[in-house]
């Protein structure tokens, strides 16, 4: 039986296989989504983006992960799209 994956567990095994410059997971158990900000993603396709996400999350997207809803930008990606500052990053 596998384990039940949580929005820590998930964000950890992205953040290992792959730097992120921002990375947020959120779901219910069954369906997650990740904000995945990251240099690496530049030049990239989205469905490159995302494979770098799945390597990065390796047999969890077979055996844990069974919907994952992901937004892969870089950060000037973010920035263009009007995301704020984190805070007191002034």
């Amino acid at each position: 039986m596998s384990t039940m994956p949580t929005s820590e567990s998930i964000r950890a095994a992205i953040a290992q296989g792959l730097a992120c410059e921002r990375l947020e997971v959120d779901g219910d158990g069954h369906h997650w989504n990740a904000l995945i900000v990251s240099s690496r993603f530049a030049g990239l396709a989205r469905i490159e983006r995302h494979r770098l996400v799945y390597g990065a999350l390796g047999d969890r997207m077979r055996q844990e992960i069974h919907a994952l809803s992901m937004r892969t930008v870089t950060p000037e990606e973010l920035a263009a799209a009007g995301a704020a500052p984190a805070a007191g990053s002034r």
